[in-house]
Formats: structure tokens, C-alpha cells, sequence
């Protein structure tokens, strides 16, 4: 009976040892079981953050905090990390809340993919939330405004205000009738579809034709591909010409790479040289027609004998002339 008692009391005993394990891994006040890393993040102000609570990256839990300590004009707070977490050296930690009265914890951006991993013992990088109490007076500071300035319309004070207006309405009352009648009017109007205004609203035509024209400009482009279609095929063909004329081909190729015709000109030039010198020289039948009067001298004393020929025949009668005819040829 007592082995009995004894092993239930072992039993009890082992059962409050593992509950008690259990309780302090919930509560992330014990460490034995966590195969991790430690990180140093430093902040101006921890906002009420305790020891043991969480530390997330994108709302998973990857450490707790293992201890709040200043460190000279900061708080040093050492994260635990659990082994499987990337942290990388680009990572920023903040301290957050899921609520206005839920518990605080450090949240732990991911960083750049190709940033190297975070060293045991490193310090992140850190950004600093505002402080709730400092939010909450400055609310409070808007809200006594906005009650005084609710107060500050009240009584007296609004029907000064106000006075002036509603005495303006009160002396222009057929003026502003007939503005809202006029507006009435309008509206009717536009809602019937009558006017530029009226159209615009309830007919599409603008709009079918505004989809026409970007219709028309979605098809530029493709009458822009087909110039440069054709200049390109413009271009080829030149270059296609030039690389013929260089290779000698055509008439265009011949007249750059075979110099016959310039010989041939060359030629000419100096055969007309020539003969220009000889017509110069005065030799030759043109250069004596040029050149010499004698020619000139003959063909005027043929053209006055000629003359007198032909008055001694006016003074001649008919049959003188047949009878002159006769013996000349007998």
C-alpha cells in the first residue's frame, strides 16, 4: 500500500513538473526548449513591452523577448529567435499592438530576398511608433476644440452670424424664388435632353464619336508601320543601287568604274581642239572661209556682174532673148 502511495505521489509529482514546463514555454519565460538565435534591437521608447512577449514577422510568431534593459539614451531589448526564422540584415523591428488595450509585441519585416542572413548577437535596425499617450492627449485636444467651437455657435452668437443672412433672404425673397425657379427650369431641361447641356447627359453621340476617333487613332500606328514599311523598302532598294553602281553594274555602275568614256571625251575634246586650231590657222576650206576675204571679195564681184546681166536683159526684148537662146545653143 505505501509502494502504491508513493508512485501515485511520483506520478503527481512528474505530472505538476511537465505543467509546469508547459505553463512557462506558454508564457515564453523558458528557453530550454528553443534551438534559436538571439538578436539585439534598440528603441527610443518600449511602450509598456514585457518580457516574454511575442516577436513577429507578418503575424507569425518566430521568438519572444527574452529581456528589457537600458543602454545608455535607449532600451536595449534581446529578441529570442527560433532557428527556422530568415531574418536578414535589412530587417527593421517595431514595436506594435493588435489593439488599443491588446498586448504589444515586435513586429520583424522580411527584408530584401538577396540580403545576407543576421549574425547571432546582431543588432536590427528599429523604427519608432508613436506614443499612445502622446496620441491620445493630442485627440483630446482636438475634442475640446470642436466643444468649443460647437459652443462657440450656440445662443447669441449664431443669430449674429446668421442675422445678416437671413435678412438678405428675406429682402431679395422674389429674386431668390425666381434663381430657383430659373434652376428648376434648367434642370428640367437637361433631364429632358433638351440643350447642349441636355444632349451631353443623355445622348451618346459625343461619346460614339469620341470612341470613333480613338478607333481612328488605335489604326495610326498601323498606317505609320506601312510608310516605314515602304521607307524601309525605299532605303533598300538604294543601297541595293549603290552597291550595283560600286560593283560596276548599269550604266551609272559603267560611268564610275570604266573610264572608255572618258577616254572617248577626252578624245573628242582634243580632236575638236584641233580642228578649232587649224579654223583658227586659217587652213582648211572653213578656216579659209573664216580667215580669208578673198572668197568674200569674188562671191560680191559674181553677184555685181549678175546684176549687170540681168539689166541688160530687162532692155532686151522677148525675141532677142530666144534668138540669143538659139545661137547659144547652135
Amino acid at each position: 500500500m505505501k509502494e502504491t502511495n508513493e508512485n501515485i505521489l511520483g506520478l503527481f509529482f512528474a505530472a505538476a513538473v511537465v505543467l509546469a514546463l508547459v505553463m512557462m514555454e506558454f508564457l515564453g519565460s523558458f528557453d530550454f526548449l528553443h534551438h534559436g538565435y538571439q538578436l539585439h534591437a534598440l528603441f527610443k521608447n518600449v511602450q509598456d513591452l514585457k518580457k516574454g512577449d511575442p516577436v513577429k514577422m507578418a503575424g507569425v510568431q518566430v521568438g519572444r523577448v527574452k529581456k528589457i534593459a537600458l543602454a545608455n539614451a535607449s532600451v536595449d531589448v534581446l529578441l529570442n529567435i527560433d532557428g527556422g526564422a530568415d531574418i536578414r540584415t535589412d530587417s527593421k523591428a517595431t514595436i506594435s499592438f493588435t489593439g488599443l488595450m491588446a498586448q504589444n509585441y515586435v513586429a520583424i519585416t522580411f527584408g530584401a530576398p538577396g540580403a545576407p542572413k543576421v549574425e547571432d548577437g546582431a543588432v536590427l535596425m528599429t523604427t519608432e511608433q508613436p506614443d499612445l499617450g502622446e496620441l491620445f492627449a493630442k485627440l483630446d485636444s482636438v475634442a475640446t476644440g470642436v466643444q468649443n467651437l460647437t459652443r462657440s455657435f450656440s445662443g447669441e452668437k449664431i443669430d449674429t452670424f446668421l442675422g445678416p443672412l437671413t435678412d438678405f433672404i428675406k429682402e431679395n425673397r422674389t429674386n431668390v424664388t425666381a434663381s430657383i425657379s430659373n434652376m428648376k427650369t434648367i434642370s428640367d431641361r437637361i433631364v429632358q435632353g433638351q440643350g447642349t447641356v441636355g444632349k451631353l447627359i443623355n445622348e451618346d453621340t459625343l461619346y460614339v464619336s469620341a470612341q470613333g476617333t480613338l478607333s481612328n487613332l488605335q489604326s495610326l500606328p498601323d498606317d505609320v508601320k506601312g510608310v516605314t514599311s515602304d521607307a524601309h523598302t525605299l532605303l533598300t532598294n538604294a543601297n541595293q543601287t549603290v552597291a550595283d553602281a560600286r560593283a560596276g553594274h548599269g550604266t551609272i555602275g559603267k560611268l564610275l568604274t570604266d573610264d572608255t568614256l572618258f577616254h572617248s571625251a577626252n578624245r573628242v575634246m582634243t580632236n575638236l581642239d584641233s580642228i578649232t586650231t587649224k579654223i583658227d590657222k586659217g587652213q582648211g576650206t572653213v578656216g579659209q572661209l573664216i580667215n580669208d576675204d578673198s572668197f568674200l571679195k569674188g562671191a560680191k564681184l559674181s553677184l555685181q556682174k549678175l546684176d549687170k546681166a540681168t539689166e541688160s536683159l530687162e532692155d532686151t526684148g522677148p525675141l532677142s532673148i530666144l534668138g540669143t537662146m538659139v545661137s547659144s545653143l547652135f
